[in-house]
C-alpha cells in the first residue's frame, strides 16, 4: 500500500468528491493562488478553477455565512479556516445558523457543509493560536464533530463528511499536515460516529483522539515491555460519540484513562466519564483518570508548553495509577 501524507489525503478526499459532484466547492482563506496556507489545496484552482476553489478575504464569518446560505440553496461547501482560532469570529454562523437551522425550519433546509482546519497547539503561537475546540463545538446540537489522527482516517472521514447533509465540524492539526501513513488506492469511506480499536488489550482502556494519541502510543510502547497490556481506542469522532465501543472496553479491562489537548473543565473526558459511571460503574477497578492540557492559557515558553501539554510520562502514571488502586 502507498505512503502518502496527511495534507495530501485530505486534498485526495476533497478532489474525488469535488469530480463525483459539481455542487461540491471549496473556499478560504489563501486556498486557490497560493495553494492553502499549508499545501492542502495544492493544484486545486489549476483542475477545478476559480468557481469552485475560490480564495476569500480575511473574513471568517462573512465567508462562513456565504457557505451556509449556498448549502441551504443546494450546494454542499468545504469552508477552509487556516486555524480554528480564527474560527471563533464565526462560530455565530457556525452555532446559530449552521447547527440549528436544520429544526428552524422544520426540516425544510438541510445545511450539508464541511467547515474544515487546523486546531489546537503547533508550538510557540501562545494563548490565542493554540486552543483545542472539540469540547467547545461538541456542545452544540445539530454539529457533527470529527478529529482524525492519520491520513488514513482523514480521507475517510473527509469524504464521509462532504457526502453527510448535516453540518460537520472537521479537526485537523498544523502539526499533522506532514504525517505519512498508509492510504489505499482505491475509494473507501470510513463511519462517522464509530470508534476504532487501534489495540486490543486486558488491563486498561485508554482512550483520545487527533494528534495527541502520538503520545498515547509511546506510552503504551514503554507500557508493553513492562507486562500492561492496553486497550487504545482512538475516538475519530467526537460528536457522535461512540460510547458502547467505550463501555464494552471498560467492561473487559476494569480501567480507563482518557487523554486529550482540551481543557479539563467540560472536557471530552468528563462527558466519557459520566457515560461510563452510569453504564458500567460496577465493572471499574479504579477512579477514571483523565489527562488534558493545563487549566490555563497556552503559553509561548517552551518549558511551559511542555509542562502544559499530555505526555507519554503522564499517560504512563496514569496507567500505573488505575492498575495500582485496585
Amino acid at each position: 500500500m502507498r505512503t502518502i501524507q496527511f495534507r495530501e489525503a485530505l486534498r485526495e478526499a476533497m478532489s474525488e468528491e469535488m469530480r463525483r459532484d459539481e455542487n461540491i466547492y471549496l473556499m478560504g482563506e489563501e486556498v486557490a493562488e497560493y495553494n492553502g496556507a499549508y499545501k492542502v489545496s495544492q493544484g486545486m484552482l489549476d483542475e477545478f478553477g476559480a468557481k469552485r476553489v475560490i480564495d476569500t478575504p480575511i473574513s471568517e464569518l462573512g465567508f462562513s455565512a456565504i457557505g451556509i446560505g449556498s448549502a441551504m440553496n443546494g450546494l454542499r461547501p468545504i469552508v477552509e479556516f487556516m486555524t480554528w482560532n480564527f474560527a471563533v469570529l464565526a462560530l455565530d454562523q457556525i452555532m446559530n445558523h449552521a447547527a440549528k437551522m436544520l429544526q428552524m425550519s422544520g426540516g425544510q433546509y438541510k445545511v450539508p457543509i464541511v467547515f474544515r482546519g487546523g486546531n489546537g497547539s503547533a508550538g510557540q503561537l501562545a494563548a490565542t493560536h493554540s486552543q483545542s475546540f472539540e469540547a467547545m463545538y461538541a456542545q452544540i446540537p445539530g454539529l457533527k464533530v470529527i478529529t482524525p489522527s492519520n491520513p488514513y482516517d482523514a480521507k475517510g472521514l473527509l469524504k464521509a463528511a462532504i457526502r453527510d447533509d448535516d453540518p460537520i465540524v472537521f479537526l485537523e492539526s498544523e502539526k499533522m499536515y506532514g504525517d505519512k501513513g498508509e492510504v489505499p488506492e482505491g475509494e473507501y469511506l470510513l463511519p462517522i460516529g464509530k470508534a476504532h480499536i487501534v489495540e486490543k488489550g486486558e488491563d486498561v482502556t485508554i482512550v483520545s483522539f487527533g494528534k495527541i494519541i502520538k503520545e498515547v502510543y509511546k506510552a503504551a510502547e514503554e507500557l508493553k515491555k513492562e507486562g500492561y497490556k492496553p486497550e487504545i481506542i482512538d475516538l475519530r469522532t467526537i460528536r457522535p460519540l461512540d460510547y458502547a465501543t467505550i463501555v464494552e472496553s471498560v467492561k473487559k479491562t476494569g480501567r480507563l484513562v482518557v487523554v486529550e489537548e482540551s481543557w479539563p473543565y467540560g472536557s471530552i473526558a468528563t462527558e466519557i466519564t459520566y457515560h461510563v459511571q452510569q453504564n458500567a460503574f460496577d465493572y471499574l477497578d479504579a477512579p477514571v483518570q483523565r489527562i488534558t492540557q493545563a487549566d490555563t492559557p497556552f503559553a509561548f515558553s517552551v518549558p511551559f508548553i511542555e509542562e502544559s501539554l499530555p505526555n507519554a510520562k503522564r499517560v504512563i502514571d496514569a496507567v500505573k495509577k488505575v492498575s495500582y488502586a485496585s
